[in-house]
C-alpha cells in the first residue's frame, strides 16, 4: 500500500506516533503466491526509505533474505535483520556474522510462491523446534552469539489453519531454547478462515491474537494496527498480577 518512498516514510512516522517500538521495513511481499524481486529492485525500493529513517534514531529492522541487501542495510546503520528464510540463502549467515545486528529467524515450510499449495504435515511445534535447533547451531558455528537472535514460528508460512492455531495454543513450547519469540498474527488468512472476515476487516481478531501471543510469552509482536494493539496490550498489562516489591 505504501508504494513510494514518501508514502512509506509518512506511514512510518504515523506508526511511531501510534506507539511502535521498532519499524520493520520490507520491499518484497512474502504473502502466499508472491513472486520474488530481483536484488537491485529490492534495494531501489528500500534505499530512499532507509536513508531517511536512519536519521530518526529509532530501532530499524529490514525484512530481507538477500545477503547483498543485508550488507547494504547494515552499512547504513540498520539494527535488525528479519529473515523469513532464517539465513538459509547464499551468503546470508556470513553477511550478518560480520556485524553486531539483531537477527530474527523465521520458520517457513516451502517458499512464498508455493508454500500454501503443499503445506506442512505433522506437528508444527516439533518441526519448528527442530528447525530452530539446527539454525541456532549454524549461527553459533558462524560466530553469531545466541543473544542476538529472536525466533519467529512463521504463522501462515506453509502451515494449515489448524497448525497455525496449534502454534498459538502451544507457543510456550518454543521458548524452551531460552530465546525470545516474535509473533506475527496481524491480518493473517487463518484469522479470516475462522471469522469469515476479509483482510481489511480483521482488526479485532488481529488484536485478540496479538494479546494472546503476548500472554503466552511473545517478546515482540509484528502488527499493522499499532495504536489499537498498544491500547489492548495496556489493558492486558494492567490486568496482570503485580509482583511484590522486595527489600
Amino acid at each position: 500500500r505504501w508504494t513510494t518512498a514518501e508514502a512509506a516514510v509518512a506511514h512510518a512516522q504515523q506508526l511511531l506516533k501510534d506507539g511502535a517500538d521498532i519499524l520493520d521495513i520490507g520491499a518484497e511481499s512474502s504473502r502466499p503466491g508472491a513472486e520474488p524481486l530481483i536484488d537491485d529492485e529490492e534495494w531501489r525500493r528500500l534505499a530512499p526509505v532507509l536513508t531517511e529513517l536512519i536519521r530518526w534514531q529509532v530501532p530499524l529492522s529490514v525484512d530481507t533474505y538477500r545477503a547483498i541487501t543485508m550488507r547494504r542495510a547494515l552499512d547504513l546503520g540498520v539494527d535488525i535483520i528479519n529473515d523469513i528464510w532464517a539465513l538459509r540463502q547464499p551468503g546470508a549467515l556470513q553477511a550478518v556474522a560480520s556485524y553486531e545486528c539483531g537477527i530474527c529467524l523465521m520458520h517457513m515450510h516451502g517458499e512464498p510462491a508455493s508454500m500454501q499449495l503443499s503445506p506442512l504435515s505433522g506437528d508444527p511445534l516439533e518441526q519448528a523446534g527442530e528447525f530452530f535447533k539446527q539454525r541456532l547451531q549454524a549461527a553459533i558455528a558462524q560466530g553469531i552469539e545466541p543473544q542476538r537472535l529472536v525466533l519467529d514460528p512463521g504463522v501462515g508460512f506453509g502451515k494449515t489453519v489448524a497448525q497455525n492455531f496449534m502454534l498459538l495454543q502451544r507457543q510456550q513450547e518454543l521458548m524452551q531454547s531460552g530465546l525470545p519469540l516474535l509473533l506475527g498474527w496481524s491480518r493473517k488468512s487463518s484469522l479470516g478462515a475462522i471469522t469469515g472476515l476479509e483482510v481489511g476487516d480483521r482488526l479485532v481478531p488481529s488484536v485478540v491474537a496479538a494479546v494472546l501471543a503476548a500472554d503466552k510469552g511473545a517478546a515482540v509482536l509484528r502488527v499493522h494496527d499499532v495504536a489499537d494493539t498498544v491500547a489492548a496490550l495496556a489493558v492486558w498489562q494492567a490486568s496482570r498480577p503485580t509482583q511484590p516489591v522486595s527489600g
